[in-house]
């Protein structure tokens, strides 16, 4: 029987396994080239190509691909066969280190926010070598799979990759600037590390079908919940069923095989659903190792007879998903730079990485939400499972304290570190962290990190994590400005210590220790001045703001042209999401719920004629036929309602602009939706279950 250790990495092509394989002069230029030193050259790329080649056709591969990630949240691949015709017409083996360093798509079905014109279709795939290579696939349809950047002709990003690498350029080269000012010769390199926990659920794939709202929408747009829910927080932590039990154990095994250390697996709030949590590595391979965990959660479930939902709320009253995104610092010499642990009278390291973020968050807060701002996560952020649309930053009380004592007499920055929890009883002293956990909080700091809670569980971390890279590289760079101009007799720590007395007293209305699911917050933050752009109609805009383009353009992130792209991307992408949404509940509306109740209504009012025709008495039918007219009232308003958003969608589609046509969708539609929502809800409630024409709540969330 394989064990862990016997599958973990089998199918992917490690450092080691390059190492192994190459000269050690062509492994050395390879890690120059990784670490931003030197080009990679066609003679390197030749020997690395044969290589991977050689190790990937051993192991059954016949393709290669160049796997990138585009602006749909999704990964794309074009496959391409290892084999090639001599001109001799004999069939040969070749994979060149061109094929590997560079491949070509068409753009042109691709959303690029007008990056590119349909005409102008040339894009092109280069090689990250910073993530590893690795095989998918079964039997004889094996592939090799090439982590790549996605860029147009012009080198346009046209992917969620090439702004996350580029901002951790940026912050890379911020943080050494830090470090050289703190007295670190020793690293060499800083690098952004990632953790990223993966809610979903599963349901019966034989529901799924018979539910088009979950197959074209992902989320159901009608159902009401059965009596029990959540409530009894009776599957949180819960005991793991066999079935899923068996499900996640072969999860597990496909993620190590491809090199990916799927560390944690629970059962989550509520009714089937579930998470599984990523080992940390740096972020370019924890987004694409994420990547990679959805398509096989959604490959493995199917082979189970199961279908994994990936939405951030696919049931109304329940809990929806996120994708918690545990952000951090690490230099080359194994330092977390926030790690509390550092803290000494000597050294003020984490207190101003810590102050980066606090202040970073505070200034760039609505950047920040814009990245969350998606037609799914519209129906999550807010509601009493998911934090809501204001951003702030949990830090717990002791950490607090020491900023708000920081340069006065009873300033202590020894945080207690070393202290246990002493439960009375006779078991292991517990070690104390430095701060508690919020689970409300959308931004917190729990041990050596920040972890960003608010993203959704159908979106790439990529954008999520350059956000932050960005936001905290500009106020490094500020921080470093300042700091290298100080006077050089006076001590760094005083200098850091007169540095973060002064930001920490501007941003410290950011921060936040209590409960952000209570009402009472909203109104005090906005007493605060803290935005809460609830939807994401107010929350793209923020893409364009001059101050946004500034950020990003000054740190080498983004353009001005490529954040406009990506704001016509995202108003499209809202577009798109909701006429599906509408147009798949009025189809639902109209050819199925609708008959079904007309059946229904036919039936009743056959039994009332039935039952006056023999007992000649209005008083037994009087209950019946009070029942009757509800139902036909709730029908007559449900023909309204696909009258409404049939006309709605037809004035929607004239509308040119794609914001302004997500704010008619906004505005206009989602009302109506939601209206008929209600309705259909209504009926199901009313009408005889034996009829009703889809799966209900129980069935999708209990019958598993």
């Amino acid at each position: 029987m394989n064990t862990m250790l016997d599958v973990f990495g089998i199918n992917y092509f490690s450092e080691l396994e390059l190492k192994n394989r190459v000269p050690s002069s062509i492994f050395k230029k390879f890690k120059a080239v990784q670490l931003g030193e030197a080009q990679m050259s066609l003679e390197v790329a030749d020997v690395i190509a044969n290589a991977v080649k050689t190790w990937a056709t051993e192991k059954g591969a016949t393709h290669f691909t160049h796997w990138f990630q585009p602006l749909t949240e999704l990964t794309a691949e074009k496959h391409e066969s290892f084999i090639s015709v001599t001109s001799e017409g004999t069939i040969m083996s070749q994979f060149s280190g061109k094929d590997l360093i560079k491949g070509e798509a068409d753009t042109s079905s691709f959303p690029n926010g007008g990056l590119r014109s349909t005409f102008e279709a040339r894009g092109y795939t280069a090689w990250d070598t910073n993530s590893p290579m690795f095989i998918k696939g079964e039997g004889v349809t094996k592939s090799l799979y090439i982590p790549t950047a996605f860029v147009g002709y012009n080198g346009e990003a046209l992917d969620k990759k090439v702004p996350l690498l580029r901002s951790i350029k940026t912050i890379e080269k911020e943080a050494l600037r830090i470090q050289r000012l703190l007295g670190d010769t020793d690293t060499k390199h800083v690098c952004v590390t990632l953790g990223v926990e993966q809610e979903y659920f599963l349901v019966e794939k034989e529901f799924w079908d018979k539910r088009q709202d979950l197959a074209l929408a992902g989320r159901t747009l009608f159902g009401n919940l059965p009596p029990k829910g959540q409530e009894m927080n009776d599957h949180y932590y819960g005991t793991i069923k066999e079935r899923i039990e068996i499900f996640m154990s072969e999860l597990d095994a496909e993620l190590w095989k491809l090199g990916v250390m799927a560390k944690t697996k629970h059962n989550e709030v509520a009714p089937n659903q579930f998470e599984i949590a990523l080992m940390f590595t740096s972020a370019n391979v924890a987004v694409d190792q994420n990547h990679l965990a959805m398509d096989t959660i959604k490959k493995i479930a199917n082979r189970h007879g199961l279908a994994a939902l990936l939405h951030e709320k696919p049931f109304q009253g329940v809990n929806g998903s996120g994708k918690h995104c545990n952000w951090s610092l690490s230099t080359d010499t194994g330092l977390n730079l926030y790690n509390p642990d550092t803290l000494s009278n000597d050294n003020f390291q984490f207190l101003l990485y810590t102050m980066a973020v606090i202040e970073g968050i505070d200034r760039y807060a609505d950047v920040l939400r814009a990245c969350t701002a998606t037609p799914g996560n519209d129906h999550r952020l807010g509601g009493h499972e998911a934090p809501p649309a204001i951003i702030s930053i949990f830090l717990g009380e002791q950490l607090q304290e020491l900023f708000e004592n920081i340069g006065k007499a009873n300033f202590q920055n020894s945080t207690g570190i070393s202290e246990t929890i002493d439960i009375g009883i006779p078991i292991p002293k517990i070690p104390k962290d430095v701060s508690d956990r919020n689970r409300t909080s959308p931004f917190a700091f729990t041990g050596n990190k920040f972890e960003f809670r608010m993203p959704g569980s159908s979106a790439s971390a990529s954008t999520p994590a350059f956000m932050i890279n960005t936001i905290i590289a500009d106020i490094l760079r500020e921080y470093a400005d300042i700091l290298e101009k100080s006077d050089p007799a006076i001590n760094i720590n005083k200098a850091i210590i007169k540095l973060i007395k002064e930001r920490y007293n501007k941003h410290k209305r950011i921060i936040f220790n209590g409960n952000g699911y209570e009402k009472a917050w909203v109104i005090n933050a906005q007493e605060l001045g803290l935005s809460n752009l609830k939807n994401t109609i107010e929350g793209i805009p923020v893409y364009i703001r001059e101050e946004t383009i500034a950020l990003f353009e000054r740190n080498n992130v983004l353009s001005r042209n490529e954040l406009y792209s990506r704001f016509k991307v995202y108003s499209d992408r809202y577009n798109k999401q909701t006429n599906i949404e509408i147009s798949t509940a009025v189809k639902m509306a109209r050819n199925e719920i609708y008959p079904c109740i007309i059946t229904y209504i036919t039936h009743i009012a056959q039994m009332i004629n039935s039952v006056r025709e023999a007992l000649q008495e209005e008083e037994y039918i009087q209950f019946d036929k009070e029942h009757l007219i509800k139902v036909i009232g709730f029908k007559n308003r449900l023909k309204n309602t696909i009258t409404s958003l049939n006309e709605g969608l037809k004035k929607a589609v004239l509308i040119p602009d794609e914001y302004e046509r997500a704010c008619f969708y906004h505005t206009e539609l989602i009302p109506i939706l939601d209206e008929m929502r209600v309705i259909v809800d209504s009926l199901e409630i009313l009408v005889d279950k034996t009829i009703w024409p889809i799966p209900t709540y129980y069935d999708l969330l209990f019958r598993l």
